[in-house]
């Protein structure tokens, strides 16, 4: 699907349980992207989304298991609360500095994530932010972290210093 440059948003639940969609153009005319706006889109593997989206609404890629890889624009402040949990098919992601907040369980239950770089401009992480995710192998933070939410991650089992690495 291509949407049309004359569209500056994507509402809420716009394309909610649309499980056969598999990928979407979004024009560099749309600055917001509603809640829930892709939840449940299943076979969804390739997305793009311009450095004209200034915000992300919550739950919005929830369930969107064939997503493989995503790049959140630089312009992005915040990425909000669940907005990649289920992405069970997520090997990577890409934060610009521009964030400076991860919401509560952000990338939760994300099974194929291996890694993540957190970049200094990120301030604060929510609680389940990366729980449950059980192939994630390394978390580098900032030194400049503030609040790093109890229970933002499991280890299931790990010992949390083997995962989280502080960047100087």
């Amino acid at each position: 699907i291509t949407i049309p440059s004359s569209v500056t948003s994507i509402g809420d639940s716009a394309f909610e349980g649309c499980s056969s969609l598999t990928q979407i153009t979004i024009p560099s005319s749309v600055t917001s992207i509603g809640n829930y706006a892709f939840y449940k889109c299943s076979s969804l593997t390739q997305i793009t989304i311009p450095s004209s989206v200034t915000s992300i609404g919550d739950s919005t890629f929830y369930g969107c298991s064939s997503i493989i890889q995503i790049s959140i624009p630089s312009s992005l402040i915040s990425i909000g609360n669940y907005v990649f949990k289920k992405c069970s098919s997520l090997t990577q992601i890409s934060i610009p500095s521009s964030v400076t907040s991860i919401g509560i369980g952000a990338f939760c239950e994300c099974s194929s994530l291996t890694q993540i770089s957190i970049p200094s401009s990120v301030t604060s992480i929510g609680v389940f932010a990366f729980y449950d995710c059980s192939s994630l192998m390394r978390i580098l933070i900032p030194s400049s972290l503030v609040s790093f939410a109890k229970k933002a991650l499991n280890t299931n089992s790990r010992k949390i210093e083997s995962i989280l690495q502080i960047q100087k």
